[in-house]
């Protein structure tokens, strides 16, 4: 008999305290500012991710554009040499054909480095800026709040 006085008892406890509207709104606050918290965590990791992406992209690219600067400066050099000798037969001046020699590897270089440039910018192209996990987050909760209210 003195259990099913507790149990009653703990039971009516329950009850007000479930009725005690002060108290779950303040839970209810509680529970959305915990909520809060925990969608702008993910946007802020959210958000460093994509900028950590943006920059290794970006590195990439500059790395691109100074090889390609490098590669086109050097090679042009001793490349437009060997290819100057290629020209040894034909009626033209000794510096026509350096000349040709250097357009031919510079166009190869340029080329080369253009190619690095792009795949690079592609691949920051695919990169979305907007935080799709947090925004199917936030519009999940914003789905619950509209029904729960």
């Amino acid at each position: 008999m003195a259990d099913s006085r507790s149990n009653t008892a703990a039971w009516e406890r329950r009850d007000d305290e479930r009725r005690d509207l002060p108290s779950l709104v303040e839970k209810l606050g509680g529970d959305l500012t915990k909520l809060i918290d925990q969608k702008l965590a993910l946007l802020k990791i959210e958000v460093k991710e994509e900028v950590d992406a943006y920059v290794r992209g970006s590195i990439l690219i500059l790395a691109g554009g100074i090889v390609a600067g490098i590669g086109f400066a050097l090679a042009n050099i001793a490349l437009a040499f060997a290819l100057s000798t290629l020209f040894m037969n034909m009626s033209l001046s000794q510096p026509a054909k350096y000349a040709l020699g250097f357009v031919i590897t510079g166009v190869a270089y340029l080329v080369i480095g253009v190619m690095v440039i792009v795949l690079a910018r592609n691949r920051l192209a695919k990169q979305a800026l907007v935080p799709q996990r947090t925004m199917r987050e936030l519009e999940k909760d914003k789905q619950w709040l509209q029904r729960e209210l």
